[in-house]
């Protein structure tokens, strides 16, 4: 039975304040690292044989922490396709700032499967990279695998869609507590 286990990073500065990230390439708080050794302990009995993250660092930082004490030798794949989405104009804003100067625009920016923020990618955007991705993943897996998946919250969006059928305004409301671990086989699926 292949299982695939797939998690947010931890939290970051930037969640800390409020900012969009996006594209920047922020790091994570002690809390976050602290999120990140819990998701590595839940996981410690898993026999992982591969695991994922994005090309941001708190990505690499969440999965390095969570593989860290019982699964040092596992292989360690970079995706940049399964970064998180691209908040262009708003990048490096304070997010109730951005929705009191647009009341209007900002539930549309920020929760919306399908409208961009300026110069920013949609959900939809992203899932028209995390798709690939998936595909190319789910045609090498083998019966007896476990992978690991450390991603983002817009990423994972178009993962639970993928995996769980849910629709693209079900996955756009959802609010992603850190240390949340989605779990998929091909014998059952559970959250």
């Amino acid at each position: 039975m292949a299982k695939i286990f797939i998690f947010r990073h931890g939290q970051t500065t930037d969640n800390l304040s409020h900012t969009f990230s996006g594209f920047r390439d922020v790091d994570l708080t002690e809390s976050g690292v602290e999120e990140a050794k819990t998701i590595g302990e839940q996981l410690k009995d898993e026999k992982v044989t591969r695991a994922y993250c994005s090309d941001q660092i708190r990505s690499k930082h969440t999965l390095e922490l969570v593989l860290n004490v019982y699964h040092k030798d596992v292989p360690v794949l970079e995706d940049a396709r399964i970064k998180e989405r691209d908040y262009g104009d708003l990048t490096g804003k304070n997010k109730d700032e951005v929705a009191k100067e647009f009341p209007e625009q900002y539930p549309l920016w920020h929760r919306s499967f399908n409208v961009s923020p300026p110069g920013g990618e949609s959900v939809e955007d992203v899932q028209k990279r995390v798709l690939p991705f998936l595909d190319e993943l789910m045609s090498t897996v083998k019966e007896d695998e476990t992978i690991f998946i450390c991603a983002h919250g817009n990423s994972i969006r178009p993962m639970r869609m993928y995996f769980e059928g849910i629709t693209p305004e079900e996955a756009s409301s959802y609010e992603y507590t850190p240390g949340e671990i989605f779990y998929y086989s091909n014998e059952e699926e559970q959250t």
